[in-house]
């Protein structure tokens, strides 16, 4: 059983769209001739200053729209890309190399720079994707092996909780040391076998977490051991137990 699920693999597993669209010509702004001919002397003299003014309020706007549909469209392809991998268990060497750089492509544009100070990192997600083949259970027959996993962050408690569903419904919770604004220290603390028995997590259970990408919909993050995690929100107000 694994648990270390985007937290990064512990060093022990417990038994139990688009840029801005295309023109041929860039977008004029014609002066409008008033009917009073004599406001005309004022409207060539004012002109060009009028007309600078409306082309520096005009391409900032235009490329920042640019900017979002990419990320948009970044994350449309993301997702279909990995939508056919049972979460990355049945992804070859070629698809876990195309999904690693479409989410490189996400990460050079991450909204959030410095995701621990943020509260979209706070609640519940699910994994989504990830290269972890011990979270995965690729060992094991499908029908033993987890049908979906939960992560829930605390960024204000430095509380982070890996659950299981079906059919173990282990969990693990672990204490969390920031490294910097985005990268965290993992100690995991204590497992539940079946959801229900707890059991001391041993000292070397630990890792560390680099989360790359965060929006209010959608985390990268990155492991110690090179495994990226993909995962997605589900429930923003949900609580890690302390």
């Amino acid at each position: 059983m694994a648990m270390a699920v985007a937290l990064s693999s512990s060093t022990v597993t417990p038994t139990a769209k688009f840029w801005p669209p295309s023109t041929s010509q860039p977008p004029r702004f014609l002066p409008i001739i008033p009917s009073n001919p004599s406001s005309n002397t004022n409207l060539l003299t004012s002109s060009p200053s009028h007309k600078w003014r409306l082309r520096i309020s005009f391409f900032p706007a235009f490329l920042n729209k640019g900017k979002g549909n990419n990320v948009t469209a970044l994350k449309q392809e993301l997702l279909q890309a990995i939508a056919p991998l049972d979460r990355g268990a049945e992804a070859t060497p070629e698809d876990q190399e195309m999904v690693d750089q479409i989410s490189r492509k996400l990460e050079a544009v991450n909204p959030i720079k410095e995701p621990l100070k943020s509260d979209l990192l706070n609640g519940k997600w699910e994994l989504i994707y990830t290269t972890s083949r011990s979270i995965l259970q690729t060992e094991r027959p499908k029908f033993f092996r987890s049908r979906i996993n939960y992560q829930g962050i605390n960024v204000d408690s430095l509380r982070a909780q890996n659950m299981e569903s079906w059919p173990f419904f282990n969990q693990v919770t672990a204490d969390l040391k920031p490294l910097n604004s985005r990268k965290v220290a993992v100690q995991f603390d204590t497992f539940k076998i079946l959801g229900l028995i707890p059991v001391k997590a041993p000292g070397r259970a630990r890792g560390e977490l680099d989360i790359t990408y965060l929006d209010e919909e959608l985390r990268i993050s990155r492991g110690d051991k090179g495994n990226l995690f993909i995962l997605k929100m589900i429930d923003p107000s949900y609580r890690v137990p302390v």
